[in-house]
């Protein structure tokens, strides 16, 4: 038996064990660190009625519902604690581990799809979206499907026949009742007598079922139909993924129509007519949302958080999607990444005889990139977590230079020295990471506040998670206190995160007329009092008495001399 079966029957059992492991991983100390700002947003988001939850989302995020949407019916069903909230985004990170694994098996074989699903297990950049309570583990799992689907259509002749062909075929099959002839022996009628039954075993019988395979073409366009539309329904920058892949097929047809090579490219487009029928299909999907993506788009034009990018910030960011090389010794890390330049020369390599398909790659994470920097003209939206699923890609081409390989001793070796550098990587942020500590923040001010004291938030945004963690205290120790957010309170005037003026300090002043006591939860100040005008304005009428420090902010307490 020669080494191609015997990964082929180990296969199962080989992925099986990338998943586990890819899954724990994910899992392992999920609640170590406290939510984050955005985390205790997400969970705020979900806690809302659908009705509600539409209206905020429309009216102070920048993002689509699907995931707000999916968190609601999970907290009802497993509680709202860090620990489920973030078990949602792990089970989409761990689901998208056979997926990839399916893609490369489909592009290049066994060997192929199971490096590019232990590189996805192992990635540290992936496991930690993956414990956080976000979308981003969402958008990737929906963007890594639409990708198979239309993988298995680019490899599938078929997909250039009328698109629902099969389907119909398949009804008129059904439709069609067996014809069984009469069998008789020795005088007695032997003919299965089921058919002739009333109920379910006679209807199942009666009707011709065809094998799934007879309609997998008609199921992938609609898995990428439908997963498409669910990726941009995960997050606005998405509509560069339905950028990108009709750049990529409409460029093929095009190549395809004016090539006069008698090599077949290893990717085949489907029928233009098809190809406009999906994308109809994909509008359609996607319509009742467009409007409130224009108007969210006209807010992030208006006023977005993200700094300015750099080409620095670019390249910065496609080595933390392989590997994040900070903290560790510059001689080391050289040597980790030519290691990597090496696996990605030898995946080009393995692609040089199929150069429709590292194509296909390369516009995958080339378009979304230059499509965010494009954006960022006007407004930078450049962000890594929007850009996760450009993960996928990039794996699968180190998953071929892997596969490059003649020798399965190699092929192992090679993939254990990627898998263990980023072991390494992971458990580096396993011990070292530490979240935005919220708990801390609500533990100081629960510890030393009054009935009625007043709290203040310098950005009207931070009050979500402080309120997260303060509901336990107020609950046990019957506290009652005043929180407003400055200078407008997101509950009650539903703005995000507006910017403190020196026009607004009267009425702070105002808001102080009384008190003997006031604290100041102060984060994210650079955004919302990039002046200081908040911490000025309330020295300049009360006595700081005490202040902590957490991470991620500070927390004041202000005394009436």
């Amino acid at each position: 038996m020669n080494d191609e079966i015997d990964i082929e029957d180990a296969a199962p059992w080989l992925l099986l064990f990338i998943i586990i492991a890819g899954g724990v991983l994910r899992i392992l100390l999920l609640d170590k660190n406290g939510l984050w700002l955005d985390e205790t947003y997400s969970i705020w988001m979900a806690k809302q009625s659908i009705g509600d939850m539409l209206q905020w989302i429309v009216k102070i995020d920048q993002h689509p519902p699907l995931y707000y949407f999916l968190l609601h019916f999970w907290t009802v069903m497993n509680g709202d604690s860090p620990y489920f909230a973030r078990l949602f985004s792990v089970v989409f990170g761990t689901a998208t581990i056979p997926i990839i694994y399916l893609i490369g098996k489909r592009m290049s074989g066994i060997v192929m799809g199971l490096a590019a699903a232990a590189i996805l297990a192992f990635s540290t950049f992936n496991i930690y979206f993956a414990q956080e309570a976000r979308m981003y583990t969402l958008l990737m799992f929906n963007a890594s499907v639409a990708i198979l689907a239309l993988v298995r259509l680019l490899t599938d002749p078929r997909s250039s026949k009328p698109m629902g062909s099969q389907f119909r075929e398949y009804v008129h099959a059904w439709r069609t009742s067996r014809h069984e002839e009469p069998v008789v022996i020795n005088g007695l009628n032997l003919t299965d007598a089921t058919r002739n039954q009333r109920g379910f075993r006679g209807w199942i019988f009666r009707h011709r079922w065809l094998p799934i395979q007879s309609v997998e073409t008609d199921l992938a366009w609609v898995a990428f139909i439908l997963f498409s539309a669910l990726t941009l329904y995960s997050h606005n920058t998405a509509v560069f993924f339905a950028i990108a892949i009709n750049i990529f097929v409409l460029g093929l047809m095009s190549f395809q129509k004016v090539s006069k090579s008698s090599l077949q490219p290893a990717f085949q487009a489907p029928s233009f007519a098809n190809w406009v029928k999906a994308q109809v299909g994909l509008f359609l999907l996607w319509s009742p949302w467009i409007y409130f993506f224009i108007k969210q788009a006209s807010v992030v034009y208006q006023r977005f958080w993200i700094p300015d990018a750099t080409w620095d910030g670019v390249v910065q960011l496609l080595k933390s999607f392989i590997y994040p090389s900070e903290g560790i010794p510059v001689n080391l890390a050289k040597g980790i990444w030519i290691l990597f330049v090496v696996v990605l020369a030898l995946g080009l390599v393995n692609f040089r005889k199929r150069i429709s398909q590292v194509v296909f790659l390369a516009v995958l994470v080339a378009i979304p990139i230059f499509g965010e920097l494009f954006v960022g003209i006007w407004r930078p939206i450049f962000s890594g977590r929007t850009l996760i699923w450009l993960t996928i890609p990039l794996f699968l081409l180190l998953a071929a230079g892997v596969a490059q390989f003649r020798f399965r001793i190699l092929v192992f070796f090679m993939l254990g020295c990627l898998v263990t550098i980023n072991f390494f990587s992971t458990s580096d942020y396993f011990r070292f990471f530490q979240n935005e500590d919220w708990n801390t923040a609500a533990r100081t001010v629960a510890g030393k506040a009054e009935n009625d004291d007043l709290v203040l938030f310098n950005s009207n945004f931070i009050e979500i998670p402080f309120n997260y963690y303060i509901e336990t205290f107020e609950t046990h120790q019957y506290l009652r206190l005043e929180k407003r957010g400055l200078p407008l309170d997101l509950i009650d005037d539903g703005v995000l995160e507006p910017v403190m003026t020196a026009e607004d300090v009267p009425g702070l002043i105002a808001l102080l007329k009384g008190r003997e006591r006031v604290f100041l939860v102060y984060s994210h100040e650079s955004y919302t009092d990039p002046l200081g005008l908040i911490p000025q304005t309330l020295a300049s009428q009360m006595t700081l008495s005490r202040e902590t420090e957490f991470n991620g902010g500070k927390v004041q307490l202000y005394v009436t001399p």
